[in-house]
């Protein structure tokens, strides 16, 4: 059986998403254009009533990730290598987009290609997510957010 990591990876790997990582080279130019995306993809992972195994967990950690871009963009949070930021304002693109590969308005299976490829993101970047998540903390222990 092929873990939802190995589902995601596949999704990273083709057409679709390679589009996804250019359009997110152009958004990341664009700091409105940035906060628009998080919105939208907040909005998303806040929405979704999905009773998936692991769901909720995928869903927390996408949170951190709109959180990551967030800090960055504000100037709070800069320890993250450029390839790994742009890929997460990738997957962030992909998963706020309404039609992807398998369209979110399908029941049951229109979110999963977005946990997929969310799961894959947090398999492949562990590292930098747990050094955001440390530091966010961090953060808010001394009262900065």
């Amino acid at each position: 059986m092929t873990s939802l990591a190995d589902k995601g990876l596949r999704i990273s790997k083709n057409a679709f998403f390679n589009f996804m990582i250019s359009k997110a080279s152009g958004i990341m130019k664009k700091p409105v254009k940035v906060g628009l995306l998080l919105t939208t993809a907040y909005e998303k992972l806040t929405n979704s009533n999905s009773s998936e195994s692991g769901f909720s967990q995928i869903k927390e950690i996408g949170l951190r990730l709109v959180r990551l871009v967030k800090a960055y963009y504000k100037g709070t949070y800069r320890d993250i290598d450029t390839k790994t930021l742009l890929l997460g304002v990738a997957v962030l693109l992909y998963v706020a987009t309404p039609l992807d590969l398998v369209p979110d308005f399908i029941p049951i299976i229109g979110f999963a290609d977005d946990l997929s490829l969310m799961a894959w993101f947090i398999t492949a970047f562990q590292e930098e997510m747990q050094k955001f998540q440390v530091w966010e903390q961090g953060s808010v222990a001394v009262g900065h957010s």
